[in-house]
């Protein structure tokens, strides 16, 4: 049982993470927000490893991505960051980013390193269901990495079942097919959807993401989840000051204050 395994049979209600990207505002800010975020009361975070086309995204966190390979982020440099990840932070902690550089990396090589640097689990939006239990799946399993997919409001009922099989931790609520940034709207729609997957009695439990800006929408969406992901927000809040360490406890407090 890794850390995230840990956290939720331990916690099942209310739980908060927190996205960035590995690189922005900074090189060498990483362990150093990843710690703040812990002490200041995060469940568990999401560091986002950059790439020049993320799709998913909304400007917010592309231009984040933008940011962080300038500075010259890239896998090599995230993983050398992260070596005293385990020595600073103890919350779980996942990789999130896209394909292409996972797969350039090695996937194998990727997951060994994650492993060695203590990280628990991986979210790639586009890393296709199929390519990962065919090709990728013993490569996490042997590595003690939990693999997170996602869920929009349009998948059918057949996939979700077919994604909480190949699941062993949670699954990523999408609140719509919009990209990163949108705020939640809270209106009958989402009850209606989270309702819907929330009567599937699915065997992993649900977190959900994009748009969650405030404590209504964090509120909402634990209403019938296990928690929430808060990601444009906090880079929107990194990019409004300079001393963006002293500020995170009053910005986690904004949602579990």
């Amino acid at each position: 049982m890794n850390r995230l395994n840990k956290l939720f049979a331990e916690k099942q209600t209310n739980l908060l993470s927190i996205y960035f990207t590995a690189g922005h505002p900074a090189l060498n800010t990483t362990v150093d927000i990843a710690e703040a975020l812990e002490r200041a009361g995060a469940d568990f975070l999401e560091i986002g490893f950059p790439y020049s086309d993320p799709l998913a995204d909304g400007p917010t966190i592309q231009d984040s991505s933008l940011t962080a390979l300038n500075n010259g982020m890239n896998l090599n440099v995230l993983f050398e960051e992260l070596a005293e990840l385990r020595s600073r932070v103890n919350i779980p902690v996942l990789l999130m980013g896209y394909a292409n550089p996972m797969v350039q990396y090695g996937v194998e090589r990727f997951c060994k390193k994650a492993a060695e640097v203590g990280v628990d689990g991986v979210i790639v939006p586009d890393l296709p269901m199929y390519e990962y239990e065919k090709l990728y799946s013993q490569y996490f399993t042997d590595n003690g990495l939990t693999n997170i997919f996602l869920v929009t409001p349009q998948t059918a009922e057949d996939r979700i079942r077919k994604i909480d099989e190949l699941s062993n931790c949670f699954i990523y609520l999408l609140s719509s097919s919009s990209i990163t940034g949108k705020s939640l709207e809270l209106n009958d729609m989402v009850d209606t959807y989270f309702k819907r997957i929330e009567d599937l009695k699915l065997n992993n439990p649900t977190v959900v993401g994009f748009g969650i800006a405030g404590k209504a929408a964090f509120d909402k969406a634990c209403q019938y989840n296990s928690g929430a992901i808060v990601g444009s927000a906090f880079v929107k809040y990194l990019n409004s000051t300079e001393d963006y360490l002293a500020g995170i406890p009053q910005f986690i407090k904004q949602f579990k204050g």
